[in-house]
């Protein structure tokens, strides 16, 4: 008897060891997606609200980091910069390059959204 036993632990194993050929199936997970509302409810978020209007600060002949410091401060973060030379150089160091000309001009108003842009030469030139 115990050496039908051992055959039969033992057989038993090699069927086992040897499998079927595939692989056991992987685990299945369910996911539940719930719909939502696009409907807001409650007040918009800042992003959502229509840009204010405000009357844009005169930042020709600062230098082009402080222009830029003082449009922010003011709300207006939507800033282009080109050289006003037309050489299409890039204000790598904004603190050496000063602004002549700003569009829109000063004291427009306008939304702060809008985009400004500042043309700016170096110091010097």
């Amino acid at each position: 008897m115990p050496k039908r036993f051992a055959l039969a632990v033992l057989t038993t194993a090699a069927i086992t060891a040897c499998g079927t050929g595939t692989p056991p199936a992987a685990p299945v997970e369910t996911v539940t997606v719930q719909a939502t509302s696009t409907a807001s409810s409650g007040p918009p978020k800042p992003s959502e609200t229509a840009a204010e209007q405000k009357t844009l600060p005169d930042v020709v002949g600062m230098n082009l980091q402080e222009g830029q410091d003082t449009l922010q401060a003011a709300g207006f973060h939507a800033l282009n910069d080109k050289d006003a030379t037309g050489q299409n150089r890039l204000q790598v160091l904004d603190r050496n390059w000063v602004v002549t000309r700003q569009s829109p001009p000063a004291g427009s108003k306008v939304s702060t959204d809008t985009l400004i842009t500042l043309y700016a030469k170096k110091i010097g030139e």
